[in-house]
């Protein structure tokens, strides 16, 4: 599966998410990034997906990608659209000093790893309410996922939650979480993987008012007693 073929990139582009591939799959073998090993899954299920939601950013936007893990979707969304400024933000020390090899092998500018929780990141006043667009694939419920987003988004901005098949039932759970943090759902596109059977659900959250500034509540917080 060629990316190109599915995705308008030009040849350097192409070069970089090759290269990216490559780091990600020499990597696995040093520390746990992904389980997808066969070349042409990872192109769908780590490229293609990630790149499901570039037509819902706007260029220059600055954003944050929570739970990043091997850098996904910010890394390839940072290689299709070099206008975003990106923070990538994980938990794991291990993962932060990969995506620094990766970020400083591609060549990127305008984007950097974080190592921290949530939960904390959230509250320093360099981030909080600081980014036009949060976004995180498969982290969390959606009604946890939205209290780790929606206080790193300005008011006007948006968060974009890539969830799996059978979303309805997580959107219903997590509508008052939703309010009580200041956001409002704008949209919710189901769409479906090229020559594959899957689903992708990506809810779009919009900052309609500030966040209290109580929450994210302290680590942990947001998981055991989702609001």
């Amino acid at each position: 599966m060629k990316l190109e073929e599915y995705v308008d990139l030009n040849s350097e582009k192409i070069d970089k998410f090759n290269k990216y591939m490559e780091l990600v799959l020499d990597w696995n073998n040093k520390i746990n990034l992904t389980a997808i090993k066969n070349e042409d899954e990872f192109v769908l299920k780590h490229f293609i997906d990630s790149l499901t939601v570039k037509d819902l950013i706007k260029d220059d936007s600055k954003v944050i990608d929570v739970g990043t893990g091997a850098g996904f979707p910010g890394i390839p969304l940072k290689i299709y659209n070099d206008s975003l400024n990106i923070t990538l933000l994980d938990s794991l020390n291990k993962r932060v000093n990969f995506l620094d090899l990766v970020i400083k092998e591609l060549n990127l500018n305008n984007i950097s790893a974080i190592h921290g929780r949530a939960e904390d990141i959230a509250h320093l006043s360099d981030y909080r309410e600081n980014f036009d667009v949060a976004i995180s694939r498969a982290v969390a419920q959606l009604n946890v996922l939205v209290e780790y987003l929606l206080p790193f988004i300005k008011v006007g901005g948006i968060c974009i939650c890539m969830k799996g098949p059978n979303a309805s039932e997580e959107i219903e759970n997590s509508k008052r979480a939703i309010e009580l943090l200041g956001g409002k759902i704008e949209s919710v596109n189901k769409i479906f993987l090229p020559e594959s059977d899957f689903e992708r659900n990506i809810v779009v959250i919009k900052k309609i008012k500030n966040t209290n500034l109580k929450y994210p509540r302290k680590a942990g917080m947001p998981s055991k007693e989702p609001l």
